[in-house]
């Protein structure tokens, strides 16, 4: 069953969202030259049943990505006050959590935007000092495989240094939180699955190999200096808000606009690789279980399934009645220089000592995929965002609530 959730005619655009996040946090968002003091809108407060309460806090970097945006409908869902990092640029990159937004003069506001970047430890410094989060969540980076061989110096700056910078912050502001990092399965590459924790790395990429070093310096910083630091190593985990340039929201958006008849073909690369996908919410509720554990560790999460490319776009056009075969074309511009033939993960550890267990499975992710890309084309023009498909997810209502 489709679910759409156009946002009306006349509701608030970015533009408007984002003129009030600069009018109402214009220091917290570099916005000043100046050392600002902390303002309302880095303060956890929200009315709760008629009582003022302190919310547990959480700050989120990469909060605009997939993975970010449903982390933080989550944590909104369990009535936490969350801060988000973004970098400042001359386009629009909010349109994954819109939906989530809500004017800081709002008292029932508990999503808050700060300008930042990974590259810029000072500002790291200032933010965390402010915010005093209880929870932080390292997803920023530059995550796109195939393009970290085309922009590698970038790619360990910001995936690799920029972990580095943020420990290096909440170590020099004596900050009393739990600290996640998110680690890749890109790490295990050439090694053989199934892989789990124990299973050695031989990264094939620059985007891997500066997932290893993110891996040992959160590891490092947990014995050295006592933090609550922790890695998820996280198998593919797609979703409707994966960016249109990955191999999974390729297919099912090419399938989407083919079957409405507004393209014939999509070009692939490699349709042998092997890969363990899972549905991007529940990998996130993964990662906040991890800091809710009563020790740090480090854990693997996965569904355990492997499947092709091959098998995704089999299950991915035919849930749309296509026949895959008429529609796609290899293209070798999408091989990577070194490939990773096959990544199945083991998540055991996370099973018996989390309660965590994924329960999408390959071949119902495609299928979650298409129909909401599907969705999207009949709300063309506007802005559409997915409806998770799993029990006991937060509703827009309790998100703001």
């Amino acid at each position: 069953m489709r679910v759409l959730r156009c946002r009306p005619r006349g509701a608030q655009s970015r533009t408007d969202l984002l003129a009030k996040l600069d009018r109402s946090c214009g220091p917290n968002l570099g916005r000043s030259g100046r050392a600002a003091a902390p303002r309302t809108c880095a303060v956890g407060l929200h009315q709760a049943r008629g009582e003022l309460k302190v919310a547990k806090s959480a700050f989120i970097t990469g909060i605009t990505g997939q993975d970010g945006s449903y982390l933080a409908e989550l944590l909104l869902g369990k009535g936490y006050t969350v801060h988000g990092l973004i970098r400042r640029s001359s386009t629009f990159n909010t349109s994954r959590i819109d939906h989530l937004y809500r004017d800081p003069h709002d008292p029932e506001a508990r999503l808050f935007l700060h300008y930042g970047d990974l590259s810029d430890g000072s500002r790291l410094v200032t933010l965390l000092n402010e915010i005093r989060p209880d929870e932080v969540y390292n997803l920023g980076a530059q995550s796109h495989v195939r393009v970290s061989f085309e922009e590698p110096t970038h790619t360990g700056d910001s995936t690799g240094i920029g972990t580095m910078r943020l420990l290096e912050a909440v170590r020099m502001t004596g900050l009393d939180c739990r600290f996640y990092q998110a680690s890749s399965s890109e790490m295990f590459g050439a090694s053989p699955p199934p892989q789990n924790e124990d299973t050695p790395f031989y990264p094939r990429s620059p985007y891997g190999a500066a997932k290893v070093y993110s891996y040992w310096v959160t590891k490092n910083y947990r014995e050295a200096y006592g933090l609550f630091a922790v890695n998820g190593i996280l198998f593919n985990h797609e979703s409707p808000r994966r960016g249109e340039t990955f191999v999974t929201r390729k297919i099912t958006r090419a399938v989407a606009r083919i079957a409405a008849g507004l393209e014939e073909h999509v070009y692939l690369g490699n349709l042998d690789a092997v890969r363990d996908w899972g549905y991007a919410p529940e990998y996130v509720e993964g990662m906040w279980r991890m800091l809710q554990a009563d020790t740090p560790d480090d854990y693997v999460v996965a569904t355990g399934t492997g499947a092709s490319v091959r098998d995704f776009v089999v299950a991915a056009f035919e849930h749309a009645g296509l026949d895959w075969e008429r529609h796609v074309r290899f293209d070798e511009r999408y091989l990577r220089p070194t490939e990773v033939d096959a990544l199945v993960g083991d998540a055991s550890k996370a099973k018996a000592l989390l309660g965590w267990q994924a329960t999408v499975l390959p071949g119902s992710l495609a299928q979650i995929m298409v129909e909401a890309d599907r969705a999207a084309l009949e709300c063309e023009g506007r802005v559409h965002i997915d409806t998770v498909q799993l029990p006991g997810w937060p509703t827009p209502g309790s998100v703001h609530g």
